[in-house]
């Protein structure tokens, strides 16, 4: 039977299982896009963040220590099955269970239940979370959508606790899903094909708006064996560069945001129609920020107006997506830059006025077959040219080109569980982990 009323309908954000986890500007951007979205239709919202670092009861932190930066409360829990041999303490990360159930019991009982996903490996955190909303609400359909629920489909199926698992693209599925579970209906009143007709994320849900996550593109033209970007976005979308600077001066402007991440996985691309006019847009308004780019700048769009802009438009800190200083032999990987265009752009960077700690290189580690010299080697070359080498512990991600070789490489079955995944693990290698290699590393980029 359709509503009379509109339905409510609660987000949530699930906790993070996992060795090891950091809020490095993490921010579930489109659970809070979705929830703006019913919003904007006039649907009842309700939010729980599982990792809300600055819940009530949590211990207070400052939310501007590091822009925005920190730790998430944490509590040690059982290792999983098939991991007991990792040296290491496994927790759950985000707000105490109890603080969910008396969250849960703060609300009306809703009539549909969103929950997102992350990192394949991190269901865990998803069931567990499914598992307590279940028991507050055992009337109530829950949908589980995200990156794990669109990689892992089968397993998300099998494992989550779901009701439905959305295997798709959220914006496209959401109000036929609406409808499904509730009787509903809405005719959309934005094209999920144009981003410059979505609102803006509803971050106002967050207990302290203390960034915004930027997204000002979607998808990338590359298609690297490592990652999964263009399984999930197969079409690069673009928006208005004037759109996205209208959306720097209202999140300023009305919430008194200085700190903006880009989640972009290609901002420089194409950078004359899209990068540039946005930085050009930024400094005509005069509006002072600062931005951090987490998923890295390709090195290919950087040269001296790009520089320049970057910098004067407050860019602090600037990765760079290098992942390996082996140019000779890096195709097996990507094709995304050269040698010569790395230290072009880094002399660019220099020039402009970035100092080396602004500056960050992404290099793999962990790869299927790597070598450890090899990784010295790329460390060593990138603190030549003068930034700083930042290690990103490889994660095998299904569906895309290396997964096969990972799943050759690994002590683990991959296949059979996300939880072998786990980048913390170092699962592609035959020897057991142990703590030697991620010294050795922390070492050498010290040193």
């Amino acid at each position: 039977m359709p509503f009379c009323n509109t339905p409510h309908i609660l987000l949530v954000n699930p906790w993070i299982h996992d060795f090891a986890a950091y809020d490095f500007w993490a921010k579930p951007m489109g659970l809070l896009t979705i929830a703006s979205m019913l919003r904007h239709h006039d649907i009842q919202v309700s939010y729980i963040d599982c990792l809300d670092r600055f819940h009530p009861r949590a211990p207070k932190t400052d939310p501007g220590a590091r822009h925005g930066r920190g730790p998430y409360y944490k509590t040690r829990i059982p290792k999983p099955a098939g991991l007991h041999d990792v040296p290491r303490y496994f927790s759950r990360y985000g707000i105490k269970p109890q603080w969910l159930r008396d969250d849960l019991l703060r609300h009306s009982r809703p009539d549909l239940v969103l929950v997102t996903s992350l990192m394949t490996y991190w269901y865990p955190g998803v069931q567990e979370t499914i598992g307590i909303i279940r028991s507050m609400f055992p009337r109530t359909p829950i949908v589980l959508g995200g990156i794990y629920a669109r990689l892992c489909p089968n397993h998300a199926r099998n494992s989550s606790g779901a009701d439905y698992v959305a295997d798709g693209p959220a914006e496209k599925a959401l109000f036929s899903l609406v409808r499904r579970f509730t009787g509903y209906s809405v005719t959309p009143a934005f094209d999920p094909e144009v981003p410059d007709e979505y609102p803006y994320p509803a971050l106002d849900l967050q207990t302290i708006l203390n960034y915004v996550p930027l997204l000002t593109s979607r998808g990338c033209p590359f298609q690297c064996a490592y990652c999964a970007s263009r399984f999930l976005e197969p079409k690069r979308l673009l928006r208005n560069p004037e759109a996205v600077v209208e959306e720097i001066k209202y999140w300023q402007k009305d919430y008194g945001c200085h700190d903006f991440i880009l989640y972009d996985d290609a901002f420089l691309m194409d950078a004359d129609r899209h990068a540039i006019p946005i930085l050009e847009g930024i400094l005509q308004i005069g509006t002072q920020v600062r931005f951090h780019t987490p998923n890295a700048v390709h090195i290919r769009g950087i040269d001296p107006q790009t520089a320049r802009l970057m910098f004067e438009t407050g860019f602090t800190t600037l990765r760079l997506g290098l992942e390996t200083a082996e140019f000779d032999h890096r195709e097996e990987i990507d094709v995304k830059v050269s040698e010569h265009e790395f230290k072009r752009a880094v002399n660019c960077l220099r020039d402009a006025g970035f100092k080396k700690n602004q500056i960050g290189a992404y290099l793999l580690v962990g790869l299927p077959g790597q070598k450890k010299d090899t990784i010295k080697h790329s460390i060593e070359i990138v603190k030549q040219i003068g930034i700083t080498p930042v290690a990103a512990y490889y994660t095998p991600i299904p569906h895309t080109a290396l997964w096969p070789k990972a799943v050759a490489a690994s002590r683990y079955d991959l296949e059979s569980d996300p939880i072998f995944t786990n980048n913390a693990v170092i699962p592609c290698q035959k020897q057991p982990f142990n703590w030697e290699m991620i010294r050795c590393l922390k070492e050498l980029i010290a040193a």
